[in-house]
C-alpha cells in the first residue's frame, strides 16, 4: 500500500478564523513566549479584551494548527482547543478533514523529520525565519484518515507518559523548598531564632567565571557552566555542554571543586540570583555570567547556602535589590557578599546536608527514566511517519483503506501510482 504525497499549501489552507470576536469579549491572547519548545503545551496563558490584540494579530478556531515560522529550531506548534487572538509569527493552518487529521498534521509538524528541514530552510541570522514559499512547498506523505486517526492515538499514548513525567519532575521541584521549611522553617521570619549574620562571614572567595567563547565540540578545551545549565529551581543541568579552550594556568584559577555555589549574576529581572550547587565528577570552569562562591566550610555547609539562595525569601531580596538594565538585572560580587543571611546549627544543615544527596540521587535515577522515554518518544515519531509504527495494523485492513485513499486522491487531484510505504 502506497501513502500520498502532497504539499502543505494542497493540504492546509493559510486561513484565519471567519469569525471575529466583539470588541468587549474575553478572549486567549497567543504569544510565542506562551508556547512550550517541542511540546506545544500552554504556560501562563493570557487573556484579555479582544480590542486589546493589536493590528499584527488574527483570530483562530479549533479547526487550525498554529506554527511558529519565527526560530522554526525551537518547534512550537500548537493544537488550539479554543479559540483566540494570535500573534502574525504564528501561521494559521487549517487542514482540509476530508484529507488531512489536524492532530496528525500537529505532530508531523513537530517530527524530527520536519524540523530538520524547517531548520534549513530559513533566512535571517538573529531571529531566523522559516522561508515560508518552502514552507508551503513542503511535500509529505498522508496515510488515509482511519490510519491517521490510529497513529494519532499511538503518540497520543505516548504523550500522556509525558506529561506525567513532568508533572512528577513539577511535585519533585516542591520537595526541596517543604524540606528547607520543615528542618529550618521559613528564613522570612527565622521562627526558630537561628542566629543572622550575612554571606561575607561564610565565604572564603568569590571569583567571576571565564569570558572566553564557548563551543560545542570539547576538542581541547573543558566544559563551561553556563547560565543556561542553571535550572530555575537551583539544579544544575550538564546535558547541553559548551567548552573553552582554556590555558592551564586559567584553569587552576577558575577550576570548580566540589561545593562551590554558582550563582547567576546578569540575567532578566525574574531570574537573577539562580543558584547552582557544583558537585564535581570533572574538570569544569564557570561562564563570566555566574560568581563562583567558595565557603568557609567550618561555618556552613554548601547545601544550605545553594538552598537558602533558593528560597522565595531570597529571590524577592534579590529582586529588590539588583541594579536593572535595558532588559537586564545585575548583582555584583561585593552585593552578593551583603546578603542577609540566616545561619541555623551546623548540626541541622548537616542533616540537610544528607537529605539533598538523597534528593538528588532519586533524581538522576529519574533524570534517566525522562531520557529513556524521551528516546522512545523519538523513535515512535520516527516510525510514525515512516509508516512502520501502523504497518501491522494495515494489513489487516487494507480494503478499507484503499477505499478512504481513494477518496482523498480524488479530492486531491492526485494519480493513483504514489509512494510506498
Amino acid at each position: 500500500m502506497k501513502w500520498i504525497p502532497a504539499r502543505l499549501r494542497d493540504v492546509a489552507q493559510n486561513q484565519a478564523a471567519g469569525a471575529s470576536f466583539s470588541q468587549s469579549d474575553e478572549v486567549w491572547h497567543l504569544n510565542l513566549d506562551q508556547i512550550e519548545a517541542g511540546t506545544g503545551n500552554i504556560v501562563n496563558k493570557k487573556m484579555g479584551l479582544a480590542s486589546k490584540a493589536g493590528d499584527s494579530t488574527y483570530a483562530f478556531d479549533t479547526s487550525h494548527v498554529l506554527y511558529s515560522k519565527l526560530r522554526p529550531y525551537l518547534n512550537k506548534v500548537v493544537c488550539p482547543n479554543e479559540p483566540g487572538i494570535a500573534t502574525t509569527e504564528l501561521v494559521p493552518l487549517r487542514p482540509d478533514p476530508n484529507i488531512l487529521s489536524r492532530k496528525f498534521l500537529t505532530y508531523y509538524l513537530r517530527s524530527p523529520h520536519f524540523l530538520g528541514f524547517a531548520s534549513t530552510a530559513v533566512s535571517g541570522v538573529k531571529m531566523p525565519r522559516i522561508i515560508m514559499s518552502k514552507f508551503w512547498d513542503h511535500e509529505f506523505l498522508i496515510p488515509p484518515l482511519s490510519e491517521q486517526e490510529r497513529i494519532v492515538q499511538i503518540l497520543d499514548w505516548a504523550e500522556e507518559l509525558r506529561r506525567t513525567r513532568m508533572t512528577g519532575n513539577m511535585q519533585f521541584g516542591r520537595i526541596l523548598p517543604a524540606l528547607f521549611n520543615k528542618i529550618f522553617g521559613n528564613p522570612a521570619n527565622n521562627p526558630m531564632k537561628w542566629q543572622t549574620t550575612n554571606l561575607r562571614e561564610v565565604i572564603l572567595d568569590t571569583q567571576y567565571g571565564t569570558s572566553l567563547k564557548a563551543f560545542d565540540t570539547s576538542s581541547g578545551g573543558v566544559p563551561v557552566i553556563r547560565m543556561n545549565n542553571l535550572e530555575f529551581n537551583g539544579f544544575l543541568d550538564l546535558r547541553a555542554l559548551k567548552y573553552v579552550p582554556i590555558s592551564q594556568d586559567e584553569l587552576e584559577k577558575l577550576e570548580l571543586k566540589d561545593g562551590d555555589i554558582l550563582f547567576n549574576r546578569t540575567n532578566s529581572k525574574e531570574l537573577v540570583g539562580k543558584t547552582g550547587i557544583w558537585r564535581g565528577g570533572m574538570k569544569a570552569v564557570a561562564a563570566s555570567y555566574l560568581i563562583r562562591v567558595r565557603l568557609n566550610r567550618g561555618m556552613v555547609m554548601p547545601e544550605y547556602v545553594w538552598a537558602y539562595l533558593n528560597t522565595p525569601y531570597m529571590k524577592s531580596i534579590l529582586f529588590s535589590k539588583a541594579r536593572r538594565a535595558i532588559g537586564m538585572a545585575n548583582i555584583n560580587a561585593e552585593e552578593l557578599k551583603a546578603l542577609p543571611l540566616v545561619l541555623p546549627r551546623m548540626a541541622e544543615q548537616e542533616v540537610f546536608a544528607g537529605w539533598i544527596a538523597a534528593v538528588t540521587g532519586l533524581r538522576k535515577d529519574l533524570q534517566g527514566c525522562a531520557a529513556k522515554l524521551e528516546s522512545l518518544y523519538s523513535v515512535l515519531m520516527h516510525r510514525a511517519f515512516s509508516g512502520e509504527l501502523t504497518a501491522k495494523w494495515r494489513a489487516a485492513r487494507m480494503e478499507q483503506l484503499m477505499q478512504e485513499m481513494e477518496q482523498q486522491r480524488t479530492l486531491l487531484g492526485t494519480p493513483k501510482e504514489t509512494h510506498a510505504c
